[in-house]
């Protein structure tokens, strides 16, 4: 009987090594084993950063697409299904080629210990060398230099959006040396575009950079991009854009939107491409609001809103939204993992936010107890309550506030729950 693609992520979790050590033996293992796919890939776009690679993705295939061309995709976390990861040709993988490339993968790899991200990356390659496309992008999943997408020697283009404090246990604890890890993706004499940075991160990929003699095309020297007038207005030595604002909500998508221009416009593109990347983008649970579905209906007539975001520059980028929406009772339903900077993320939104309600990310052994998000929200001056679930969460703010701005944030994992309890 053929097993469906679940099954087939399920056993492949118990072959996850007993402690991540960050190295990409296991994966160059496995391509070889399944005939190096990451050498038959149509040009490759590699995307690293802490923060924005998701919507910069989102906003090239937007832009290539208008254009014409054939885009795979690959990205992670999914929210509600694995499939969301891959993209062949534009469209989202089908059950029958997800569990074909899995199967073979998992035969392939036999007993020895891999991690999920890195074998169900290789299934995601041999997937994308086996489908005719113009361009493959590809997403890090954690770092850059010892990720398991760091495998193309000869990429088209890099692209390094904003560095900050995220997952220090795995790569650093200071800005310098997570930019580092981010900056490892960067190859010998290709192409890198560079989102705003810290100083320090800055130097960083700069010099990583010239000791490859990797064109730099970084933000405030080689491109500019800002909001005049309600329009983006981006500026580059090929002359000037004038474009509409980003369809993605939120101040911080302007120079997402740049970065994506920069880098259509290296790979030749028209204004017509560039402005597809800012009118057509879709990243779901990225400051989205809901407009239809289950939750949606049990908060009417409050306005409901999504964001996955979870570090403290989230917390920031996401105040920063909530600012450019009109005067409405702002309540948070907020739901963390114990890896991240819970008081770091409220901080910012502390200043934004009338209320949060806490609650766990069900199914999710790493999660923070709502107890612990109500104190931390507390902690930073933002009243809070605590919640059994997302449902409860809402009828209680509604039952105050019918007219509220309800936003539910603090992980991707409780985003894609959310989704699929509205099951739209």
């Amino acid at each position: 009987m053929t097993q469906n693609s679940d099954v087939i992520l399920e056993r492949m979790m118990a072959l996850h090594p007993k402690v991540i050590d960050l190295v990409l033996d296991r994966v160059w293992r496995l391509l070889s084993a399944v005939g190096d796919p990451q050498d038959r890939l149509p040009p490759v776009i590699h995307v690293a950063g802490t923060n924005g690679k998701g919507s910069t993705q989102a906003m090239i295939r937007a832009g290539l697409e208008a254009d014409g061309a054939k885009v795979h995709a690959y990205t992670s976390p999914h929210l509600a299904r694995f499939h969301e990861r891959i993209r062949l040709a534009g469209d989202l993988i089908t059950e029958q080629a997800l569990t074909d490339v899995l199967d073979r993968c998992y035969v392939a790899n036999g007993p020895a210990p891999i991690t999920y991200f890195e074998i169900t990356t290789v299934a995601a390659l041999l997937a994308f060398a086996e489908t005719p496309a113009d361009y493959t992008l590809l997403e890090v999943g954690l770092g850059g230099r010892l990720d398991a997408t760091n495998v193309v020697s000869d990429p088209a283009i890099t692209i390094i959006t904003p560095v900050d404090l995220d997952h220090q246990q795995f790569l650093g604890d200071t800005l310098g040396a997570i930019a580092g890890e981010k900056a490892g993706i960067i190859k010998r004499g290709i192409p890198c575009v560079v989102g705003p940075q810290h100083d320090e991160s800055m130097d960083v990929i700069e010099a990583r950079a010239a000791a490859l003699g990797a064109p730099l095309l970084a933000y405030g020297q080689h491109w500019h991009v800002s909001n005049e007038r309600d329009r983006l207005i981006y500026q580059d030595e090929r002359g000037l854009l004038d474009l509409p604002l980003p369809n993605l909500p939120g101040p911080h998508q302007v120079m997402n939107a740049g970065a994506a221009i920069a880098a259509l416009r290296t790979l030749g593109k028209d204004e017509a491409a560039c402005e597809a990347a800012v009118t057509r983008a879709y990243w779901p649970a990225r400051m989205e609001k809901l407009t239809k579905g289950t939750l949606v209906d049990l908060a009417a007539p409050a306005e409901l809103w999504l964001d996955g975001g979870h570090n403290p520059a989230a917390g920031q980028a996401l105040a920063q939204t909530l600012r450019t929406q009109p005067p409405r009772p702002t309540h948070l339903i907020c739901g963390m993992l114990n890896t991240k900077d819970i008081s770091g993320y409220l901080r910012h939104l502390a200043e934004v936010a009338d209320t949060l309600t806490a609650v766990s990310i069900p199914g999710e052994a790493a999660t923070i107890p709502a107890a612990q998000t109500a104190a931390a929200a507390e902690s930073v001056g933002l009243p809070a309550q605590i919640a059994n679930d997302v449902q409860a969460a809402l009828a209680a703010i509604i039952a105050k506030t019918p007219n509220a701005r309800i936003l539910i944030c603090g992980s991707l994992y409780l985003a894609g729950h959310v989704m699929r309890e509205n099951g739209v």
